[in-house]
C-alpha cells in the first residue's frame, strides 16, 4: 500500500512538476515580454508616440482655445464696429432729417420769395400805371395851365392896362409852383420805383441764395445716401464674416471634442487592458504561490519518505 501510495504521489508529483514547470516557463516568457514591454525601444517608442500624441492634442487644443479667444475679441470688436455703424447711421440719419426740414424751410422761403417777388412786380406795374396816370394829368394839367395862360394874355392884350390883382409875374409863380410840387411827386415816385428795385434785387439775390442752398443741401444729402449705402453693404459684409467666422470655430470645437472623446476611449481601453494585464499577472503569481508550497509539501514529503526508507537500512 505504501509502494502503491508512493507511486501514486510520484505520479501526482511528476504531474505537478509538470505543471509547475510549465507554469515557470510561461512567467518566465511573460516576465521577458513584461520586461521587453518596459524596457523595449517599442514599448518607449509607444509611450513615447502616445505622449506626443497626447502633446500634440494638448497643443491643439491650447491654439483652439487660444483661437477662440482672438475670434471672441474679433467678434467683440465686430460688434464695437457695427455699434458704431449703427450711431454714424443714426447720425447721419438726423443730419438726413435735419437736411430735409431745412430743405422744406427753404422751399418755403423760396416760396415766399417768388410771393414776394410776384407781388413787388404787381406793385412796381402798379407803381408805373399811377405814373403813367400822374403824367398824364399832369399834361393835362399843364395843357390847361398853358390854355388858361394863353386866353389870360389875350385878354390882358384886349385892355390897355391891366390890373394889379392879376400881372404875369404871379402866374408865372404858380405855374413854377406846380412845375416844383410835380416834380417832388415825381422825384418821390422815382425814389418808391428805386426801393422797390432794390427789394426786387434783394429778394433775386435771396431767390439765387435759396436755390444755391437748395442744390447744396441735395448734393450733401445724395453724399449722406451713398455713405449710408455703403455703410449698409459694410455691416452686411462684416455680419456675413462673423457668421463664417462663428460657424468655423464651431466646427473646429466639435472635431476637437470628437478627437478628446476618442483619445478618452482609447485611454479607458488602455487601462482596462492595463487592469487585465496585472490582474492575469496576480493570478500568475498566486498560482506560483500555491504550487510552490504544494512543491515543497511534496518535498518534505519525498525527504521524510527516503529517510524513513533509509532508517531500516542503516
Amino acid at each position: 500500500e505504501e509502494s502503491l501510495q508512493m507511486w501514486d504521489l510520484n505520479k501526482r508529483l511528476e504531474a505537478y512538476l509538470a505543471r509547475v514547470k510549465f507554469l515557470e516557463e510561461e512567467n518566465e516568457v511573460l516576465r521577458a515580454e513584461i520586461q521587453n514591454a518596459k524596457g523595449s525601444p517599442a514599448g518607449d517608442s509607444w509611450r513615447a508616440k502616445y505622449e506626443e500624441e497626447l502633446r500634440a492634442l494638448r497643443d491643439a487644443l491650447d491654439h483652439a482655445f487660444r483661437e477662440k479667444c482672438t475670434a471672441e475679441l474679433a467678434r467683440d470688436n465686430l460688434y464695437e464696429e457695427v455699434q458704431q455703424v449703427k450711431s454714424r447711421c443714426q447720425k447721419e440719419q438726423a443730419a438726413r432729417e435735419e437736411a430735409k426740414k431745412q430743405l422744406s424751410l427753404s422751399r418755403k422761403e423760396l416760396e415766399e420769395e417768388r410771393r414776394a417777388q410776384i407781388w413787388l412786380k404787381e406793385r412796381a406795374v402798379q407803381l408805373e400805371k399811377e405814373v403813367e396816370a400822374l403824367l398824364e394829368v399832369h399834361e393835362e394839367e399843364k395843357a390847361g395851365l398853358d390854355q388858361e395862360i394863353a386866353s389870360f394874355s389875350q385878354s390882358l392884350e384886349s385892355f390897355r392896362c391891366a390890373p394889379v390883382a392879376f400881372q404875369p409875374v404871379e402866374v408865372e409863380d404858380y405855374s413854377k409852383r406846380l412845375s416844383e410840387i410835380w416834380k417832388g411827386a415825381v422825384e418821390t415816385y422815382k425814389t418808391e420805383v428805386s426801393q422797390l428795385e432794390g427789394s426786387l434785387c434783394q429778394a433775386k439775390e435771396n431767390l439765387w441764395k435759396a436755390v444755391e442752398d437748395n442744390q447744396q443741401s441735395q448734393l450733401q444729402l445724395q453724399h449722406l445716401e451713398k455713405d449710408l449705402a455703403g455703410l449698409k453693404a459694410r455691416k452686411e459684409m462684416l455680419e456675413e464674416s462673423l457668421a463664417r467666422q462663428w460657424q468655423e470655430q464651431r466646427g473646429e470645437a466639435e472635431k476637437f471634442q470628437l478627437a478628446m472623446e476618442a483619445l478618452e476611449q482609447e485611454k479607458q481601453t488602455l487601462r482596462v487592458q492595463i487592469a487585465q494585464v496585472l490582474e492575469d499577472r496576480q493570478q500568475l503569481m498566486h498560482l506560483k504561490m500555491s504550487l510552490s508550497l504544494e512543491v515543497a509539501t511534496y518535498r518534505t514529503l519525498l525527504e521524510a519518505e527516503s529517510t524513513r526508507l533509509q532508517m531500516p537500512a542503516g
